[in-house]
């Protein structure tokens, strides 16, 4: 674990003080209003459209009835953490071996476990200041003080703002591209100017990758590539994937974490033992045949970028969205046109037409810690209070009913 040299105030983040992320808060409010009101577009939702290829289910169960289902070490079966190896390498031309590779329970646990290895007293995480808000938790957590750094026009990290933002108790820089919730994709030179910067200063990035098959304005890029020919000792990025988007095994719960170093990977294990002992085995099993559905992932990606192509344009012709997202499942309305927060506009457009999205506050709260130290209880608002999020992975027809009514209410709404 890094340990840290300065003398930096104390924080404290109880879990008390933060609370459920506003995205479950609006599926509560949502189910709620089915219960009398059924026949929702659900727009909310980061849940595909598609399923898992066939094969995933039965891979699954015949681990089960096969008795394939018993403690496995803590990173994972071998034969996996191999494949996920020869995939990095070939795919996302990441270097990296199965002795530094962690299969999780979902991306997100991944997440979590990695923050706690890399986080120490004082130390602070440089954070887009629209973010997916389980990032924000899951650093608090951790006990990293989160800092957060500007977005350029297209929601692009902003390499002048993440140096103006830094101090001496920086120890992370995370990233997330294709992003949640806005779909900036973050291309080559921006990923290098990036890289660059942490170097400079001895940081370790997280880049969240989650959406990496559904990039749309050229491949994606894994900032890990960019440092495939030094050794493992001295690398910088951390990468962490999920099965849950590509081969969509959203309820399986299975990702995997790539570390930057030896020691990394040590107090991962360590970290892992104690929170999770062993990784599911049969949902392994499924991961395995999840990677030979190679058909699924091109399927999967091309129903997505026609649901964007089909149904958000009008968006940007409206001026809602500078332009089309790079990737991703999201994209992020501004919606500030007609006089309303994200909540109020949210709300309208649910009880008048029954079309669900997400408020944008919840995506750029920030904390605040009182003189003590300890954080104060987090509340949304923000940069993206203005805004609210649209999931375009869902089915094209309630896709194309759902943003259609979302713009006429934005038309009877607009301030003129």
């Amino acid at each position: 674990m890094n340990q840290m040299t300065q003398t930096a105030s104390p924080w404290f983040a109880p879990a008390s003080a933060i609370p459920s992320s506003w995205l479950y808060e609006s599926f509560r409010i949502a189910n709620e209003r089915e219960r009398e009101h059924p026949g929702q577009i659900k727009l909310h939702v980061g849940e595909p459209a598609f399923g898992p290829p066939d094969s995933v289910a039965k891979e699954f169960a015949a681990a089960v009835q096969e008795g394939r289902a018993r403690y496995i070490d803590v990173q994972g079966l071998p034969e996996l953490r191999e494949r996920l190896a020869d995939k990095l390498d070939t795919v996302n031309r990441v270097d990296t071996e199965p002795a530094r590779l962690f299969v999780t329970p979902g991306s997100c646990q991944g997440l979590s476990a990695l923050m706690r290895c890399l986080a120490g007293s004082g130390a602070e995480i440089l954070m887009p200041e629209i973010h997916w808000p389980v990032h924000l938790q899951q650093a608090l957590l951790a006990g990293f003080r989160p800092v957060f750094y500007k977005l350029d026009e297209h929601f692009a990290p902003d390499p002048e703002s993440i140096r103006r933002a830094a101090g001496p108790a920086t120890r992370v820089l995370l990233l997330n591209t294709p992003a949640n919730p806005t779909g900036a994709v973050s291309g080559l030179p921006l990923q290098q100017t990036l890289y660059e910067i942490a170097d400079e200063r001895g940081w370790q990035i997280i880049s969240d990758e989650a959406y990496e098959d559904f990039a749309f304005s050229g491949p994606h890029l894994s900032i890990a590539a960019l440092e495939r020919d030094r050794p493992a000792s001295q690398r910088i990025v951390n990468s962490v994937f999920t099965f849950s988007k590509g081969p969509a095994m959203t309820g399986y719960r299975l990702g995997y974490v790539a570390v930057s170093r030896p020691e990394t990977a040590a107090a991962m294990r360590s970290v892992q033992e104690s929170c999770i002992i062993a990784p599911n085995a049969p949902v392994q099993y499924a991961g395995l045949a999840a990677l030979d559905a190679s058909a699924a992932l091109a399927h999967n990606h091309d129903f997505v970028r026609g649901n964007r192509d089909a149904a958000l344009p009008s968006l940007v012709d409206e001026g809602l969205l500078p332009a089309l997202p790079g990737g991703g499942w999201y994209a992020m309305a501004d919606i500030s046109c007609t006089g309303m927060t994200g909540e109020e506009f949210s709300a309208e457009l649910m009880l008048r037409h029954d079309v669900v999205v997400v408020p944008g506050s919840g995506f750029s709260a920030r904390p605040e810690f009182a003189a003590d130290g300890t954080m104060r209880p987090l509340k949304p608002g923000g940069v993206a209070s203005g805004l609210v999020r649209i999931a375009f992975c869902v089915e094209r027809e309630q896709l194309v009913t759902g943003v259609e009514l979302l713009v006429a209410l934005v038309r009877e709404k607009r301030q003129r």
